[in-house]
């Protein structure tokens, strides 16, 4: 491996930690609508000072997931003690580094250095791995548990297959870890590959595998769901895991009507899910697909644990096609498979699909770049971009460029695929600064008080807990309370108003404690093309106010809000 081709794998190493570590505590960080119901379930069960039964204000969204991440949620924050954003995802990124570092071992196993990096550098370049890497959610703690016997057995396969116990027991410890942070739904993927494996393993003598290996893999399973099912024995409430959990979340996911018209079209069909599968790796994309066509010719040749490796990821594919609803983020604990294919395969994929991934990496940050010089231009003046910003978007683009057209583009990809979220990071500077926070008269002002404040998703108000510290927030649904906004200040005394950024509002009856810039989500076709076409970057963002309203008929919201409470999580 030459010096500027190791160079690039270890500046990837640099940039990963920067990029992973970079923004933690952002309201913008790329991230699923989950994030909020999973703080606001692991907040209400901090407070009630107990681990169990999990807590929620929000009908049917109490049991959503089982309780390993809530408790991750209640001991990084001590009780809830210290609600900050950062402290609730840090351990999601640990999650994420320890699987790197898996990879990282198990690719220098398998072949040398260079392999293991790129394994490792691949995941964390992976989209997928970074949007639901960070946030507080369950993807990156379920991938690394449901990892371990994996790489155990690919690692060392002669003597974990020998193993009839420890190894059993162990591979059972973490994959039922991995259900509790997700779903016993699990034991089937997870149960199916490695049978396969133990079967291979044999060349398929049946015989043999129902007599030597259907006892570890059959304790393997038991003690992993023996695991899981602890949460029914002691939770104090096991028939609304029943209801709500089993029933519901999992169940009811596979139970639904107009089934084959589903699995062949439209949104959630076999073939968003193919596609969702090299979406996932953004914009490695170009080199999952020439791995699956390299794997594809080499089907009748390839090593067995090359051969493994292919069986996980096809196996997870094809399970997830059963649900009806399919998501290629169910595929997300199989992206290992595919980080180490690409790192195997990473000497025989062409040289110019490398080039078409740079390509598209250039598209991203001149996109980034186009946008950020917009945002500068409509911003206000406090709100302005650093004068530094420019530099580090010039030198990403230029390191881009430089690798487009260099001799050896390889392992630049992932590097400058990790340099691409950094980038998306730092685009979002305005709105973690001054100009995206309330002032911290107003923080002091509301303490104490409860906040009306507007959501359009499910339990997106406990984001203003992270804005306002202190302050009780009652959230109002958008979608479904269409009080206009002088029936909101008769109705509420402190209150968060969400305006077009250019409106010049009349607060007669209310007095502004202060003001901030956010972000929106959920707009319109006709709007994304004004944006596009007509530079209309209103449509982006938002301007929130925060109004005390003395003469308001009560501290809080109106009695049909608590209502539109219970029924968002029905919605």
């Amino acid at each position: 491996m030459s010096g500027s081709a190791r160079g690039w794998l270890w500046l990837g190493l640099l940039l990963a930690v920067v990029a992973y570590v970079y923004g933690l505590d952002s309201l913008h960080i790329p991230k699923n609508g989950d994030e909020y119901p999973y703080a606001h379930i692991t907040r209400k069960t901090a407070e009630s000072g107990h681990w169990l039964p999990l807590q929620s204000d929000i009908a049917h969204m109490r049991n959503t997931k089982p309780p390993l991440i809530f408790w991750q949620g209640i001991l990084s924050t001590d009780w809830g003690r210290h609600w900050q954003h950062w402290r609730l995802r840090w351990p999601v990124v640990l999650y994420s580094f320890l699987t790197a570092s898996v990879l990282f071992g198990l690719g220098r196993r398998l072949r040398d250095t260079q392999t293991g990096l790129v394994a490792a550098l691949a995941f964390l370049a992976f989209v997928t791995s970074y949007r639901y890497g960070r946030p507080f959610l369950t993807d990156a703690p379920l991938s690394f548990w449901l990892l371990l016997p994996m790489a155990a057995l690919l690692a060392w396969p002669e003597a974990m297959r020998r193993s009839r116990l420890w190894f059993p027991l162990f591979g059972g410890l973490a994959l039922g870890l991995g259900y509790l942070y997700k779903s016993f739904m699990l034991a089937v993927p997870a149960g199916l590959v490695l049978a396969w494996w133990y079967l291979d393993a044999r060349d398929y003598d049946w015989r043999g595998f129902l007599r030597h290996d259907l006892w570890p893999l059959a304790l393997m399973a038991v003690s992993g769901l023996a695991l899981f099912s602890l949460w029914l024995l002691l939770d104090p409430d096991p028939q609304a895991i029943i209801d709500e959990f089993i029933l519901h979340e999992n169940m009811g996911k596979v139970a639904q009507s107009h089934y084959l018209a589903k699995l062949l079209w439209g949104g959630s069909s076999l073939w968003s899910q193919a596609i969702g599968l090299l979406l996932n790796s953004g914009l490695l994309a170009p080199l999952a697909a020439a791995a699956l066509w390299l794997g594809w010719r080499r089907r009748h040749e390839m090593g067995r644990r090359e051969r493994w490796l292919w069986i996980w990821l096809g196996v997870y594919f094809l399970v997830f096609l059963i649900p009806t609803q399919r998501s290629a983020r169910y595929l997300i604990p199989a992206m290992p498979a595919l980080a180490l294919l690409l790192a195997l395969y990473w000497s025989r994929i062409p040289r110019w699909v490398f080039r078409v991934s740079l390509l598209l990496a250039l598209l991203f940050e001149a996109g980034i770049l186009v946008f950020a010089v917009k945002l500068q231009l409509w911003l206000p003046q406090d709100g302005h971009y650093p004068v530094w910003l420019w530099p580090v978007y010039g030198l990403v683009i230029g390191a881009t460029l430089w690798a487009l057209f260099s001799p050896a583009p390889r392992n630049a990809v992932p590097t400058l695929a990790l340099a691409v979220y950094l980038m998306l990071s730092l685009f979002f500077l305005p709105f973690d600064g001054p100009a995206g926070q309330f002032p911290p008269q107003a923080v002091a002002a509301v303490r104490g008080h409860t906040v009306c404040a507007p959501y359009n998703f499910n339990a997106k108000d406990e984001r203003y807990r992270f804005l306002l510290p202190g302050a009780d927030i009652a959230g109002y649904l958008t979608t479904r309370d269409h009080r206009s906004p002088e029936q909101l200040m008769r109705d509420c005394r402190y209150l968060i108003l969400d305006l077009p950024p250019d409106a010049r509002p009349r607060f007669d009856r209310c007095r502004v404690l202060g003001q901030r810039l956010d972000t929106r989500s959920r707009q319109t076709s006709r709007e994304i093309r004004e944006v596009l076409l007509d530079n209309r970057m209103e449509h982006l963002f938002t301007r929130q106010w925060l109004l005390h309203c003395p003469s308001a008929g009560k501290a809080g919201a109106s009695p049909g809000s608590g209502r539109e409470r219970k029924e968002q999580g029905k919605s």
